[in-house]
């Protein structure tokens, strides 16, 4: 089964690409994007339309809602059940996203945690009640693992705390025992090289094409129907809108901050995808499509 991978920062045409492949070569499609995978959130994370997507089968898109957490073991589970399913059905696999963390996770692997039983979720869950005290519980015994950790980071605690009350030993010990295997391998990578302007100028045009499609009434729904409180929204496009919906700013004032912002993500993006991924074909986007429908149908 063919896989390949493709990145490139937001607004670059990642999905468009992705979609005229696999139209092409029959492949399906796995999104690794903190955005689209909440259900609800559509213009802001950009993800493709129904219509967009037509026929070719998604993963990762809509399969939580805003105010459920999730982690990079989510997208390992939904990479699993890809590969899976397009095995199975004999068809190729693109992965592609703007979050390149969780793509160098599928390249690099991540170590396998411990099954828990009732008791000991039910005896984290007491001891998370009084996080400092079960933060200095790990820190004392496993110092250097957690001076890793932020005293007020719950979740990396919660987990460290589940492995320790699990197994009986410090985080650390567990995952040496347990190394990371590489989930991804030999898939070739491929990376839309876009001109800083260029790009500039794209993310301007679709900031400004979201709010003509809604942005801000979507944006409304989800804070009436969730709030603030949920991770998802404090991201780039819904932050802004809900600031002038406080009336802290103009809505072209709202619109400057949106492009600057999403800028400064993309630029964050590019310099992560250059230093952490040595092998990978740059091409302009015009470039990109035969490589790739070659690549998924060698």
């Amino acid at each position: 089964m063919k896989t390949i991978a493709l990145i490139g920062p937001t607004a670059s045409g990642k999905s468009d690409l992705a979609l005229q492949a696999a139209a092409v070569t029959g492949a399906r499609i796995l999104s690794l994007d903190s955005l689209s995978i909440y259900k609800g959130i559509d213009i802001v994370s950009a993800k493709p339309t129904p219509e967009e997507r037509g026929e070719i089968i998604h993963y990762g898109i809509d399969v939580l809602t805003p105010d459920r957490p999730f982690d990079v073991t989510t997208f390992v589970d939904l990479y699993r059940q890809a590969h899976a399913d397009c095995k199975a059905a004999g068809v190729p696999l693109i992965i592609v996203g703007g979050t390149s963390f969780y793509l160098k996770v599928l390249f690099e692997g991540i170590s396998e945690t411990p099954m828990t039983d009732e008791s000991t979720r039910e005896k984290v869950a007491e001891m998370l009640q009084e996080q400092p005290n079960a933060y200095g519980l790990l820190q004392r015994i496993d110092p250097d693992y957690m001076a890793r950790i932020d005293t007020n980071d719950r979740y990396r605690t919660e987990k460290m705390l589940t492995i320790y009350l699990q197994t009986g030993i410090p985080p650390s010990e567990w995952f040496a025992a347990h190394p990371p295997e590489p989930l991804l391998v030999d898939a070739p990578l491929f990376a839309i090289d876009l001109p800083r302007e260029l790009l500039r100028e794209r993310i301007a045009l679709r900031t400004r094409k979201m709010i003509a499609s809604g942005l801000i009434d979507e944006v409304a729904r989800l804070e009436q129907r969730y709030g603030r409180a949920p991770n998802p929204m404090k991201a780039i496009g819904i932050i802004e809108v809900l600031a002038y919906l406080d009336g802290k700013m103009t809505k072209e004032e709202m619109t400057q901050q949106i492009i600057t912002h999403t800028a400064q993500l993309a630029k964050r993006q590019q310099t992560f995808n250059r230093n952490q991924f040595a092998q990978q074909t740059l091409l302009p986007y015009e470039a990109l499509l035969e490589p790739i429908i070659s690549a998924l149908s060698d």
